[in-house]
């Protein structure tokens, strides 16, 4: 819910639907399948954690693999972010109650989500090098086939909020006291709020690039047409 409410851009004609309100669980995949039978005729993402994933989604991709080969457009993409970690849980508790990471409760076992795609007829895709992204959404939305993509990803990058309160900085500094993945947390904290100060942070050289990108690319369209 954090990164697809901070990072996911919609162009014109996108339809998109998020649990914000209660950030519920489990509710991506059904979304997903539910927006497939409305529009056959169209590719459809969701962007599930593996929590998630292992509390209904992996049950949905049965129902995917029934029914796929009725859609007009079989693409249907599952990004599953595998961190490993019921993350959002863990990062209130460090941010809201002060409370270092409660291991018992928090980590999840590591499942081979894009394995089990394809034990189901469907399409696995694993990656866990950033130089692999832009390739694995390549060979994902050309897929003849719904796909789930799995990210490895570190569970101790944290989600901050634009605007942090004092409250809430007490709060997740306090929770440091205790805290068993202590190293991975301060590297990965203290890289984001620099990130979010600095001018020309990695976020805003994003954008800009993003935006070039798009400029170029309608232009190319334009000049085409």
């Amino acid at each position: 819910m954090n990164w697809y409410a901070r990072d996911v851009k919609l162009r014109r004609g996108m339809m998109a639907s998020l649990s914000g309100g209660l950030a519920t669980m489990g509710s991506g995949m059904p979304y997903a399948v539910a927006a497939k039978f409305a529009h056959p005729d169209r590719p459809v993402l969701a962007i599930v954690g593996d929590g998630a994933m292992q509390m209904n989604g992996m049950n949905v991709l049965i129902t995917v693999s029934k029914y796929w080969k009725r859609w007009a457009d079989p693409r249907l993409v599952v990004l599953v972010l595998n961190n490993r970690d019921l993350n959002q849980v863990t990062w209130e508790q460090r941010a809201l109650a002060g409370d270092p990471k409660f291991v018992a409760s928090q980590s999840l076992p590591d499942l081979p989500y894009h394995k089990y795609a394809e034990l189901l007829g469907l399409k696995g895709i694993f990656v866990d090098r950033p130089d692999r992204i832009a390739a694995a959404w390549g060979e994902a939305f050309a897929a003849d086939r719904p796909v789930v993509a799995e990210f490895y990803t570190d569970p101790n990058v944290p989600p901050l909020p634009p605007h942090i309160t004092l409250e809430q900085a007490h709060a997740l500094f306090s929770s440091m006291f205790g805290e068993p993945e202590l190293g991975s947390v301060l590297k990965n904290t203290a890289r984001e709020l620099m990130a979010s100060l600095m001018p020309g942070s990695h976020s805003e050289q994003r954008e800009k690039r993003e935006e070039e990108e798009a400029a170029a690319k309608e232009k190319s369209e334009r000049e085409g047409g």
